[in-house]
């Protein structure tokens, strides 16, 4: 296929979903059964990624959104209580706290890795006495360095809630050798991932929360059905089979079975995805080795998910207008979310984290999905190519 050939074809976004016939004979299936919502396919999908991901527990929910509420609603955060993430990020990883009236502090980022700066959160802790949590992001599917920031969090009496949503399926090696997988819960207290389209897995909407304390478990469960309980564990009372309580104000934040059947069938597919990510990842590494795009940096005992191959380029707008007018749709990640002007509001502005505010002066995620060509990709090379040299 020639380059006009495939400039002409729908455009080369940055992700893009891949369904497939069996992703559709599942839902199918699922539309047709006795449920469309609270069934056991929901179990059946949580129970799947709990064995993939390595943890005790997982909570399917609406959204990542919905997942990284109901984490901080489960670890108590009041009103007031400071909790530490990163600028580069969705704004979601920080308004979670922010919907519980807390208090967001940004640490600024890696200027290798992206993610946030373990020594900058020490600072923080350092000078803030009333630090709460710890929200580490695993950007663009590279794996926070959890074990360190476990003993950080110890050491000043914090918690972490791990949002993963571009890292399943991604590791780092930990002191004793052995691989972390995002979200197993080893190091963190709570996971969080999202099944958005572009994500690894995708249900149209949803998320998962997943953990190995009990507890916590517990509360999120009741929390993602309006604070609602049918555990005869757990009731005060029981009057009967038909018995329930409310002993939370809790949320609608439930899942379909219909979204669980597709995200239970592309979870089959997971590690071949992640693998064609890889794949993709080298052909663009080896393909700008000898340019000043700066690719992404991926230490020896990481294994990196890539929801994004995120580059730095000195004319960033340029390129990206430019690969706009050839049908290729890159996008940038993020903005800074300090400097929204919600949390200006609260006294942040430019300078604050310079790392990631140099960052996104630079950044643009290039066409990152298993379903991308061969063809696509040597097209989207060019066009680059072309452009920069």
């Amino acid at each position: 296929m020639s380059n006009s050939e495939i400039s002409n074809r729908l455009p080369i976004s940055y992700g893009r979903q891949h369904i497939t016939s069996e992703d559709i004979e599942a839902v199918s299936q699922a539309l047709q059964s006795d449920y469309l919502t609270q069934g056991p396919r929901i179990v059946e999908f949580e129970k799947a990624f709990a064995e993939y991901i390595g943890c005790r527990y997982a909570v399917a929910v609406s959204n990542g959104t919905a997942a990284l509420h109901l984490a901080a609603l489960a670890l108590d955060v009041k009103k007031g209580e400071k909790v530490i993430t990163t600028p580069i990020t969705f704004a979601a990883s920080a308004n979670c706290v922010r919907y519980c009236e807390g208090e967001v502090l940004f640490a600024d980022i890696d200027p290798k890795n992206y993610c946030i700066d373990l020594n900058r959160v020490e600072d923080i802790l350092k000078k803030e006495k009333t630090v709460r949590g710890i929200i580490p992001v695993d950007f663009a599917g590279y794996p926070v360095q959890l074990e360190d920031l476990r003993e950080l969090a110890n050491k000043f009496g914090c918690w972490i809630i791990e949002d993963a949503c571009h890292a399943p399926g991604a590791w780092f090696t930990d002191a004793n050798g052995r691989e972390q997988k995002c979200g197993n819960g080893a190091f963190a207290d709570i996971g969080i991932f999202s099944f958005h389209p572009v994500k690894h897995i995708a249900t149209g909407e949803g998320g998962m929360i997943t953990t190995n304390n009990t507890q916590i478990f517990d509360a999120l469960t009741m929390l993602r059905s309006h604070g609602i309980t049918r555990n005869p564990a757990l009731l005060e009372e029981n009057h009967g089979g038909w018995y329930y309580e409310m002993q939370d104000l809790g949320y609608n934040y439930r899942i379909t079975d219909f979204q669980c059947a597709l995200g239970s069938s592309q979870l089959k597919r997971a590690d071949s995805g992640l693998f064609r990510r890889n794949k993709i990842a080298q052909t663009y590494n080896n393909a700008f080795a000898d340019t000043a795009i700066v690719r992404p940096f991926v230490a020896d005992d990481v294994f990196h998910a890539y929801h994004l191959y995120v580059i730095q380029v000195d004319d960033r707008l340029g390129l990206y207008n430019y690969l706009r007018s050839k049908n290729i749709f890159a996008q940038v990640h993020y903005i800074p979310v300090h400097l929204m002007p919600y949390y200006k509001q609260f006294g942040w502005s430019k300078g604050d984290c310079p790392i990631a505010e140099s960052y996104y002066d630079r950044c643009l995620s290039l066409p990152m999905y298993p379903s991308l060509t061969d063809e696509e990709q040597a097209y989207v090379i060019e066009t680059i190519l072309s452009y920069i040299q």
